[in-house]
């Protein structure tokens, strides 16, 4: 564990907090209790916090009183282990008053037009800022554009809590605010979550202070930043870094397919260099909650200084072309066979948008399914993390998983998501054709196969 951060300010307020949190004795609150907010209870709990989870998912809460679960890769012993260390979860805000440090963990998705909706954040800074008192901490770590603390959750919580209370902006006010950005990575089972440092950027230096110390007592490292906006430009830069090196490659994998040469090649012989080159790789579209929606965040917030993130839309134009790339390939491969999309048979295999996990949030699967639909394929689909498919945000498919039985009876076998349950060796004798989008048949030779 990192060492004890310095004191937070001569505040009554800010020490007195401190204390709690160097005690264990700081109850804290997580309000959003998905991918991002669930681990990080469970990680205070391990801590010997007292946790309260809050969430307007009604079925969430009574799954973890029961201590059941809902994320695969948390089982329900982990949460049986947390409630008897003393973790509950409610839909009641009241009870934000009995919290010393609050932590958001809320989804920030795009709205139809791909522009920030912050609605979450707004939704919830109304619910807990009735119920704010004198020497709380408030953490926001939902991804956002840079600015968005300070000039969003910030004057709501100040104009509706019922007390006249004022954030801590230098002077030892009434409460404390910071910006820490989650790091999960779903499926990463090689960094432990308390090994990934947690950047913190306070609204003052005592806000700082206090985040550091709370996230010190659960994580190996903390770092600083002078401001929640650094904090918040931090996250889009680690995202979108990743975001642009993967349209470069996706875009490099169309040129190698009309140049007859492989992109998996060529990647595995330009990861042997030792410096200066880090692999990336290509697949069916971006998934999950940041990497598909960061740059647009941005791009977004530039504009408001006269400033246009060319090359950053650009990457996500690339990447968001992407499924129409895959169900062309899926086209191309059935002419080849003398068939057309439209009444053809296809099999969707994988629809979370990453391997071996259960996360369906932007999930290039999902528009892939909606455009061969709109082709006229009767689509069908097999993932052993979602045994159905109904609506969401930019969806509704209303689908039931299929089992992997008669492959033979699909014109087409649809790799989208390479799960390591698949046999894919098994999948490419029985299909009549395979339309890979992630190299799983890598080693795999059959007249069957189609890499796209």
């Amino acid at each position: 564990m990192s060492s004890t951060p310095k004191t937070a300010s001569s505040s009554t307020l800010a020490t007195a907090l401190q204390q709690k949190i160097e005690a264990r004795t700081a109850r804290v609150g997580i309000i959003g209790l998905g991918y991002v907010g669930l681990p990080l209870t469970l990680l205070f709990s391990e801590e010997k916090f007292v946790v309260t989870g809050f969430d307007i998912d009604r079925k969430k809460v009574e799954t973890l009183n029961a201590d059941g679960s809902y994320i695969h890769r948390i089982p329900p012993t982990d949460i049986a282990t947390a409630r008897k260390g003393g973790f509950s979860a409610t839909t009641d805000f009241k009870q934000i008053e009995t919290m010393d440090a609050i932590v958001i963990c809320v989804p920030t998705p795009l709205n139809e037009n791909r522009e920030p909706d912050l609605s979450y954040i707004t939704s919830t800074a109304e619910a807990l800022a009735p119920h704010l008192r004198a020497g709380q901490l408030v953490l926001l770590e939902s991804t956002t554009y840079p600015g968005t603390t300070e000039e969003v959750l910030l004057p709501i919580l100040e104009s509706q809590n019922k007390k006249g209370l004022k954030v801590s902006r230098g002077e030892g006010k009434d409460f404390f605010v910071a910006f820490s950005p989650e790091r999960e990575d779903p499926g990463n089972d090689t960094v432990a979550r308390r090994d990934i440092p947690k950047v913190v950027g306070g609204v003052d230096a005592t806000a700082t202070d206090l985040a550091a110390a709370l996230y010190g007592s659960i994580f190996n490292r903390t770092v600083r930043v002078s401001t929640p906006a650094a904090a918040e430009m931090t996250k889009l830069l680690e995202n979108i870094y990743r975001c642009v090196n993967i349209a470069l490659v996706n875009e490099l994998k169309q040129l190698c397919l009309r140049m007859g040469i492989d992109i998996w090649e060529v990647i595995e012989a330009a990861s042997t260099k030792p410096f200066g080159f880090h692999p990336f790789y290509p697949g069916p579209g971006l998934g999950g909650h940041c990497i598909p929606i960061d740059p647009f965040y941005l791009s977004w917030k530039a504009k408001q200084f006269d400033f246009h993130t060319r090359f950053i839309e650009l990457s996500g134009e690339v990447n968001t072309a992407m499924p129409y790339h895959v169900v062309s390939a899926v086209g191309a491969a059935l002419n080849h066979s003398k068939k057309a999309v439209n009444g053809s048979k296809v099999l969707v295999l994988g629809v979370s948008y990453k391997r071996d996990i259960d996360d369906l949030r932007e999930s290039p699967a999902l528009k892939i399914i909606e455009l061969l639909q709109r082709d006229g394929a009767n689509v069908s689909y097999n993932d052993p993390y979602f045994p159905t498919i109904g609506s969401g945000r930019h969806y509704d498919l209303q689908m039931k998983r299929s089992e992997l039985t008669n492959l033979g009876q699909y014109d087409c076998v649809l790799i989208v998501t390479d799960h390591s349950d698949y046999d894919y060796k098994g999948i490419v004798r029985d299909a009549q054709l395979v339309v890979d989008t992630r190299n799983a048949t890598r080693g795999i030779s059959s007249p069957k196969i189609v890499r796209c």
